[in-house]
């Protein structure tokens, strides 16, 4: 009896520096994520201060403000979802979850559409104007990110539907929100980059 007690509580310590652990590296990864947009930015700047190109010199598609609501919306269904879990209200928790990934998926195909939107006018990812194929660079890393997190979210709504236990759905939750958060806050950053060096 005071063995499997011994043996319970080594093992609740396990899983909690285990948890411990992958939210530190989801931080570290959020961080290098930033860095690498940041030096992005950092040599897009330098790159249009030089004078070959003048900025990027064309005008968004619409597609971007659509995306940003679509994201935005999603950030707050998902914080909906996470909220629901706290509170232990699942099938609230799922069609949250789904919403959220619907959304993101519309947040996909409006960035796709925004390419198409560019590429008809005679905006190419190589081309004269260096500094346009930025808008392909920032968008298509982040379209890279949002692949993962979507990946993230399906996986969070497969483990409420089996269900899995509680505590793990939950740790799950916490780090989808962190990790999709993010995400519309790098689209935003990355949005009002694009439209300030127009």
């Amino acid at each position: 009896m005071v063995v499997d007690m011994v043996n319970t509580e080594l093992q609740e310590e396990e899983l909690q520096q285990s948890r411990k652990a992958k939210k530190f590296n989801l931080w570290l990864g959020m961080i290098g994520m930033f860095m690498m947009f940041a030096a992005l930015s950092s040599g897009f700047i330098v790159y249009t201060a030089s004078g070959v190109d003048k900025g990027i010199k064309t005008t968004l598609p619409n597609a971007f403000i659509y995306s940003t609501v679509l994201i935005l919306l999603s950030s707050v269904t998902l914080h909906l979802s996470y909220k629901a879990v706290k509170e232990k209200q699942f099938a609230k928790q799922k069609g949250l979850l789904l919403a959220t990934v619907v959304l993101g998926i519309l947040f996909f195909v409006c960035q796709v559409h925004a390419w198409q939107v560019l590429i008809e006018r005679g905006i190419y990812f190589l081309n004269i104007n260096a500094s346009q194929s930025f808008i392909y660079v920032f968008t298509g890393m982040h379209l890279a990110h949002i692949i993962a997190g979507l990946i993230v979210l399906i996986r969070c709504y497969t483990g409420a539907a089996k269900p899995i236990p509680y505590d793990n759905n939950l740790f799950r939750m916490e780090l989808a929100t962190i990790f999709w958060h993010f995400l519309d806050l790098l689209w935003i950053y990355i949005y009002v980059f694009l439209l300030l060096n127009q």
